[in-house]
């Protein structure tokens, strides 16, 4: 599946972070031959965890690598989506605005792609558009990736860093610290953007629903995944606090009945907080430390993470194989 070059064994990788960003470059790099251990306090991330998730580059640059991640990775989704242990499922469902908005480019790509009958629309919404795309259960997707983790021999351990060097001795390091690139890393151009979901029981609903709400805080989307269904939003800038709003809850639910009257009656199982890691621009790039060693940062791709990762993966492990023989 991947288009990496193949690593030495003997080249020990250490990956910190195991949110979506980390544990798929940690695959991609182990199924390329290094020897790979991933370090991280939480596993899996709680950030990623909380995503909702459906592919989709939104609010996200530079747009020229991040349309090309974003094939990639769409590319990749679609192949897991052939089997149900992934946790990756084709979903047909709308997008919609209450006012008349032009379709994104990366949207009509997608197959299915059509404009909404009027008949098809929630009442206040006055254009829409239909497609079939990726849809991850981030629980069971995790589960899958941390399995294919292992059968390509990579190791994890829970364990908080001071910093990078921390590490321990490795040829290569892979920053995916997310938010942690703050004082990891020093990057002052990081910030978080607060998100909030709330899992309700699946009332019957097959279809995923998304408004497009600009930069608004407020966000109102739906996905179905089986039994339960994952309620949005929030996307709250500059705040990183992960303890749960219930006023932010109690107006997700409010927002997402108003569109689908059957979400009213659902049971709440869990409410899922996360900080999106952002930045102007998403940040994969090496960087050699002054003690010879090689850092590699995958990191800050804002609510975009799990619609980049394979991308960013495979990117992040072609800089550590290009021009460099002797890692090889």
């Amino acid at each position: 599946m991947s288009s990496v070059a193949s690593l030495k064994r003997e080249v020990r990788v250490v990956v910190v972070g195991a949110g979506v960003a980390g544990l798929t470059t940690a695959v991609v790099l182990a199924e390329a031959g290094a020897l790979v251990h991933v370090i991280a306090e939480q596993v899996p991330g709680v950030t990623s965890l909380a995503a909702g998730a459906m592919w989709g580059p939104y609010l996200v640059e530079p747009k020229d690598e991040v349309d090309q991640w974003g094939q990639r990775s769409l590319e990749i989704f679609r192949r897991l989506a052939e089997d149900p242990s992934t946790g990756v499922r084709l979903t047909s469902g709308i997008e919609a605005s209450r006012t008349a908005e032009a379709p994104p480019e990366w949207a009509t790509t997608l197959p299915g792609f059509r404009p909404c009958e009027p008949a098809e629309l929630p009442a206040g919404f006055s254009a829409g558009y239909r497609f079939t795309v990726p849809l991850i259960d981030m629980p069971t997707y995790f589960a899958y990736l941390l399995r294919r983790l292992d059968a390509a021999g990579g190791t994890v351990e829970r364990r908080r860093l001071a910093s990078l060097a921390d590490a321990g001795p490795a040829a290569l390091i892979v920053n995916c610290t997310g938010l942690g690139a703050q004082e990891l890393v020093t990057d002052h151009d990081l910030r978080p953007i607060r998100g909030q979901h709330v899992v309700v029981t699946n009332p019957g609903l097959t279809e995923f629903f998304s408004k497009d709400t600009g930069l608004s805080p407020d966000l109102l989307c739906f996905y179905p995944h089986g039994d339960t269904v994952v309620l949005g939003g929030t996307a709250i800038d500059g705040e990183g606090d992960l303890a749960p709003d219930d006023k932010a809850a109690a107006s997700i639910l409010a927002r997402c009945a108003e569109v689908e009257p059957r979400l009213a009656e659902a049971s709440v199982l869990e409410h899922q907080i996360g900080a999106r890691p952002t930045r102007a621009w998403g940040r994969v790039e090496a960087e050699r430390m002054e003690d010879g060693t090689v850092v590699l940062h995958n990191y800050g791709h804002g609510g975009a993470g799990v619609t980049l990762s394979w991308g960013c993966a495979e990117e992040a492990a072609s800089l550590l194989t290009a021009d460099r023989g002797d890692w090889r």
